[in-house]
C-alpha cells in the first residue's frame, strides 16, 4: 500500500527536482545533465576490494546526483526512478563494451548468447522495511527497460540474498566494510542455473564508494556460477563415458575440473573439458561479469587520469 501510495503520489502531485529542488520539474536540465550529461566511466575505488569486477559509474556521486540519489533512496521520490535508470542503463552499456572487448555496443554483447543480466546488490531488509521499496532493483528494472528499447536483450534476475545481518555501513571505513560484508551474500537456491543460462552478468547499484558491497557480490556470483559449471561438465563427461563405454563406467571429478591429470595420454589430456574461472583463464566455461553504478565517489574516477 505505502508503494502503490507514493507512486500515485508522484503522478498526481506537482514534483520538486530531485537535484536542486527547482519547482515542477522531476529532474531539471542542468541536474539531468549532471547525472547523464557525459559518457560514463570506468571507476575503481582506493584502495580497491580483492575481486572486485570491472565497474563502470554515470556519474560523480555529489552535489545534485547525490541528492537525486538520497531523494529516491530515503525519501520515496519515485519519479527519478526514470532518469536515474536511463543513467544505469548507459554504464551498463559501456561495461559490457569493455569486458566483451565489443566496440559495437551492448547489443552485439549478447548476441546468441542469452540476455544480459542484471543483478541487483540487495539492500538489508530492514532497510527495504523502512524505505518501502528497494531502491536498486527499482532502478535495475528501468534500466532492463531501457536496454530492450535500444534493441539490447536484458533482464533483471534478483538472485542475490543476505545470508546474515551486517551492521550498518555509513559509519564503517573501507576495511572495516570488507569485514562486515565478508560472506554476507548467497545466491538463492536456483539461482545459479538462471545466471549460467543467460549471456554476461552485469551487478548493478545506485552507488559505490568503496566497493565491498559490489565486491561481496562477485564472490557470491563467482561461486555460485563456479559450483553450478562444475556439476554440468562433470554430468556432461559422465554422459559422454557412459555412451562410450556403458552405464556403471567410473568417472572421477577430478577428470571434469581439471585439463589433465598425471599419468594421462597424450590424446586423452585434449579431450579432457576444462574448467575456467569467471571473467578469464583458459578453458571452455567462462563467465563474463561487470559491475554498472549510476554514481561512484569522486575520488573513484581518477582512474581516467593518465
Amino acid at each position: 500500500m505505502r508503494e502503490s501510495w507514493r507512486d500515485l503520489k508522484d503522478l498526481v502531485l506537482p514534483a520538486e527536482c530531485g537535484g536542486c529542488g527547482s519547482a515542477r520539474a522531476v529532474l531539471c536540465a542542468g541536474c539531468r545533465a549532471a547525472l547523464s550529461g557525459a559518457a560514463p566511466s570506468r571507476v575503481r575505488p582506493v584502495p580497491e576490494p580483492p575481486g572486485l569486477p570491472v565497474v563502470h559509474a554515470a556519474a560523480r556521486y555529489a552535489d545534485a546526483v547525490r541528492a537525486a540519489l538520497l531523494a529516491h533512496k530515503e525519501r520515496g521520490a519515485l519519479a527519478l526512478t526514470a532518469p536515474l535508470g536511463a543513467a544505469l542503463a548507459g554504464a551498463v552499456r559501456a561495461g559490457l563494451r569493455e569486458v566483451r572487448g565489443d566496440a559495437g555496443g551492448a547489443a552485439t554483447a549478447s548476441a546468441g548468447r542469452g540476455p544480459v543480466l542484471l543483478v541487483p546488490v540487495p539492500s538489508a531488509r530492514r532497510a527495504v522495511r523502512r524505505r518501502g521499496h528497494d531502491p536498486a532493483r527499482r532502478i535495475a528494472l528501468t534500466a532492463a527497460g531501457e536496454l530492450r528499447r535500444d534493441g539490447t536483450s536484458a533482464r533483471v534476475v534478483p538472485v542475490l540474498r543476505q545470508r546474515r545481518a551486517v551492521a550498518d555501513q555509513s559509519g564503517l571505513d573501507a576495511r572495516r566494510r570488507l569485514d562486515n560484508l565478508a560472506g554476507a551474500l548467497a545466491v538463492v537456491p536456483g539461482g545459479d542455473r538462471l545466471l549460467c543460462a543467460g549471456g554476461p552478468v552485469v551487478l548493478v547499484d545506485d552507488l559505490m564508494t568503496t566497493g565491498a558491497s559490489l565486491a561481496e557480490a562477485a564472490r557470491a556470483v563467482r561461486a555460485a556460477t563456479a559450483r553450478a559449471d562444475t556439476g554440468e561438465t562433470l554430468a556432461g563427461v559422465m554422459a559422454v563415458s557412459e555412451r562410450r563405454a556403458g552405464p556403471g563406467t567410473y568417472v572421477s571429478a577430478r577428470s571434469a575440473v581439471y585439463p589433465s591429470a598425471p599419468g594421462e595420454g597424450r590424446e586423452e589430456r585434449k579431450t579432457r573439458p576444462r574448467m575456467a574461472g569467471p571473467n578469464g583463464g583458459d578453458g571452455v566455461i567462462r563467465r563474463e561479469i561487470c559491475a554498472a553504478v549510476v554514481a561512484a565517489s569522486p575520488d573513484a574516477f581518477e582512474i581516467n587520469r593518465n
